[in-house]
């Protein structure tokens, strides 16, 4: 899984910053394709036990060769993207995580937080960022770029019924940690004892974006994003508007 949220300073150089980070899943995409998230023996979804074809892939190679192929893809002129993708080993149930920027993912777990990927910023509202800059780059402030290597890395051994959540900052800016683990508990009572987890997860990403909706335009609620300019000197009330994306995941024993 992988989101990544380009960098919207661009714009002001006419450039679409929704290129590169669409290009950069497409790429990641691509080679996941032919890989495999951890070192399986065989294939897992097969009843019968044959060796696997492709090579195992980590998040950090996934964003690594997908960011490489971006600088070469001449679709993109220019651009930069935080990027976060986690695998998870449907064998071993080892989830491996790499994140660049301030887009992020939690690990929620019997009704609380596990887990929480702090972000990645060079200073106040200005992430990390992946990058291909112009040939000619005479536009000031427009410079950073940073190496794949700069991500962070995390592992851990996933249990049944544990909610993985993906997301970029127009939901961490507007939405605490505590209130993603009370919308997928009421989600969770919500639906029926038989509904497929698939349905679930998709409820739960449904009704975060939405709260991150309605926060986003709340100048009188204090938000994530207020406390952290308010640590950087900065006065902001409410809510951060932005666009927004998650991506949710459940994890259930196989039988």
């Amino acid at each position: 899984m992988g989101v990544a949220d380009g960098v919207g300073g661009w714009v002001q150089a006419g450039v679409d910053p929704s290129k590169f980070s669409q290009a950069l899943m497409y790429h990641c995409h691509r080679y996941a394709q032919t890989s495999w998230a951890g070192e399986p023996p065989s294939d897992p979804t097969s009843e019968i036990t044959e060796p696997i074809e492709g090579w195992e892939l980590t998040p950090f190679d996934c964003i690594e060769a997908a960011h490489g192929a971006v600088l070469r893809d001449r679709a993109v002129d220019a651009g930069s993207s935080t990027a976060c993708v986690v695998t998870m080993n449907a064998q071993s149930g080892l989830l491996r995580a790499a994140n660049l920027g301030d887009s992020g993912f939690v690990i929620l777990r019997s009704n609380s937080l596990f887990y929480h990927q702090e972000p990645q910023t060079r200073f106040f509202n200005c992430p990390r960022q992946l990058a291909k800059l112009p040939l000619v780059n005479d536009r000031e402030g427009f410079s950073f770029s940073d190496s794949p290597r700069m991500a962070e890395r995390y592992s851990t051994s996933l249990r049944s019924g544990d909610i993985v959540i993906l997301y970029t900052d127009g939901v961490s800016d507007n939405v605490f940690e505590p209130e993603l683990v009370s919308i997928c508990a009421l989600v969770s009572r919500a639906q029926s004892d038989n509904a497929p987890e698939e349905i679930q997860a998709q409820a739960m990403a449904d009704r975060i974006i939405e709260y991150a909706c309605a926060c986003m335009w709340n100048k009188s609620r204090v938000s994530p994003f207020e406390r952290a300019a308010s640590r950087a000197g900065k006065y902001w009330p409410g809510g951060k508007p932005d666009d927004a994306t998650t991506v949710v995941a459940i994890v259930t024993e196989g039988v």
